[in-house]
């Protein structure tokens, strides 16, 4: 049998190398030319303003009405009025930014509201309105105060279930001089939010006569000593408690949850 082929190098014989074998051939790749090229773009451009004017200028998209989800003492056609959602224009040009503003600016009820574009006609108000926890008394009117100290209603009827903040300090006071009666009613609002739920019903009063002298008058003429508006969960599971305990109780005090008391008379 032949070996493999050799040729002569310095009078020796070596062996010759065989070619590679011919790889894939590689596919040449066309540009395209430049008619192609500008066919192309006048398409792209045709596209983009044809979808421009499906958007901004024709009457497809356009804002015709607003619905309004979400509220309980506003009514949707006061939403409606303060939100002055501009109709019959591009849905895409509804400031939805600056109709949230407006309502938060003219509602001081709303706390929250989405602006939401529900193509192809609606502009929808997702709103949430401010919850009472208590009422600051005013002579014969009732202002509504929410978890965050924010007044934001008044009425001549307190709404049920929610306690009266009342706040015993004079402006002469050290606690007055020291925290200032908006700090009171602010400790007095932490008490009320942080109350377990069976007695934020039963609550009539909060009474604030310094920092750390904090009062919830009960219905029954039963009384619970709060103290601060501090550790109010702690205090909250201690007065829980407490009620079990002794629900024949009439004083209660969580002023130090740890060492809670209870009186019954």
């Amino acid at each position: 049998m032949a070996g493999p082929r050799t040729a002569e190098r310095n009078g020796r014989r070596a062996p010759v190398a065989r070619p590679a074998p011919p790889g894939p051939r590689r596919r040449r790749l066309r540009r395209p030319d430049r008619r192609t090229v500008v066919l192309a773009l006048v398409a792209a451009v045709l596209l983009g303003g044809a979808g421009t004017w499906v958007v901004y200028g024709s009457g497809w998209l356009r804002a015709e009405r607003v619905t309004v989800t979400g509220t309980r003492a506003l009514t949707p056609a006061a939403v409606r009025e303060a939100a002055e959602v501009p109709l019959d224009t591009p849905m895409a040009s509804v400031d939805t930014g600056a109709v949230a503003d407006r309502l938060r600016s003219r509602l001081p009820r709303v706390a929250e509201v989405d602006v939401v574009r529900s193509w192809p006609h609606t502009i929808r108000l997702e709103v949430t309105e401010r919850k009472a926890v208590a009422v600051i008394r005013s002579g014969r009117r009732y202002t509504e105060v929410d978890r965050e100290g924010v007044r934001f209603a008044t009425s001549a009827k307190a709404p049920a279930g929610v306690p009266v903040l009342a706040l015993d300090t004079g402006a002469a006071t050290p606690s007055t001089r020291r925290f200032g009666a908006d700090r009171l009613r602010r400790e007095g609002v932490r008490v009320a939010v942080a109350l377990p739920a069976p007695v934020r019903r039963d609550a009539r009063v909060v009474r604030v006569r310094s920092y750390d002298s904090i009062t919830v008058e009960l219905a029954g003429d039963r009384t619970v000593m709060w103290g601060s508006g501090e550790r109010g969960a702690a205090k909250a599971r201690a007065l829980t408690a407490l009620l079990k305990a002794v629900p024949e109780g009439r004083h209660f005090d969580v002023s130090a949850p740890s060492a809670p008391a209870v009186a019954d008379s």
